[in-house]
């Protein structure tokens, strides 16, 4: 290999280094503001950090090395109960789980990786699994998603974690409703949730924030004259 060889694949290596970076920080992000416990350095790594624990011996970042998995905390878990009531006093547990999270960097994902993935899923009993790809899943393996229930399956590519939607100053702070507050919210206004606006689970920040079909989420705008004001949304 020449220097001028050499010098390109180094370049290519720190550009693709600092791009798996940025959506290594956003994912964890993610996942701790959807309520899951994540420790502070795994949070806040720096590009040196990650490139010491991922790059590989060619200087590119190993995807296998950087799976995850995170535990939902205590009030995550309360936000995912359904509160008892004398018509129900022994409601299900939660809903929620451990999640896992894979990066996957084949230049073509198809039936084989997502069953491989979705069979982890289900081997290691992860309520969630998000897989985050290089390259757009083919249609076919999606439909590989739906035969996963009761765990969650999510994809993104790696292109779309690159800025963190919800640090931009035109998206206002969302926040995700316990059952308990829904049923107060509603009992508040005198509504059935289908009267209240919509907001689609194919929504980026729906998506960014793992909202089910049937979710409220609390919206907080500023205003110039109020400060700040909040809306709310049902999830379909």
């Amino acid at each position: 290999m020449s220097g001028d060889q050499e010098a390109r694949q180094v370049e290519d290596a720190e550009r693709e280094l600092t791009r798996l970076w940025r959506a290594w920080r956003t994912v964890h992000e993610m996942v701790h503001d959807r309520g899951y416990e994540l420790a502070e350095e795994e949070l806040r790594i720096s590009l040196d950090d990650f490139r010491r624990q991922y790059a590989g011996v060619d200087g590119f970042p190993d995807r296998k090395k950087m799976t995850f998995s995170a535990r939902p905390s205590q009030a995550m878990l309360e936000k995912y109960s359904t509160p008892a009531t004398p018509q129900n006093p022994n409601p299900p547990p939660p809903a929620i789980g451990t999640i896992w999270v894979e990066f996957n960097g084949d230049s073509n994902v198809g039936i084989k990786q997502m069953r491989t993935f979705a069979h982890h899923i289900a081997e290691h009993n992860y309520m969630t699994g998000i897989l985050i790809t290089a390259v757009s899943i083919t249609p076919a393996a999606l439909k590989i998603i739906p035969t996963v229930l009761p765990a969650i399956m999510e994809t993104f590519l790696e292109q779309d974690l690159l800025v963190n939607i919800t640090h931009h100053e035109l998206v206002p702070k969302h926040v995700l409703l316990s059952k308990a507050e829904k049923a107060a919210l509603l009992q508040r206004y005198r509504l059935k949730e289908t009267q209240l606006p919509r907001i689609q689970v194919g929504d980026p920040v729906a998506r960014y924030l793992g909202l089910r079909r049937g979710q409220v989420v609390k919206i907080i705008r500023k205003s110039e004259t109020a400060g700040r004001y909040a809306s709310y949304r049902w999830a379909i």
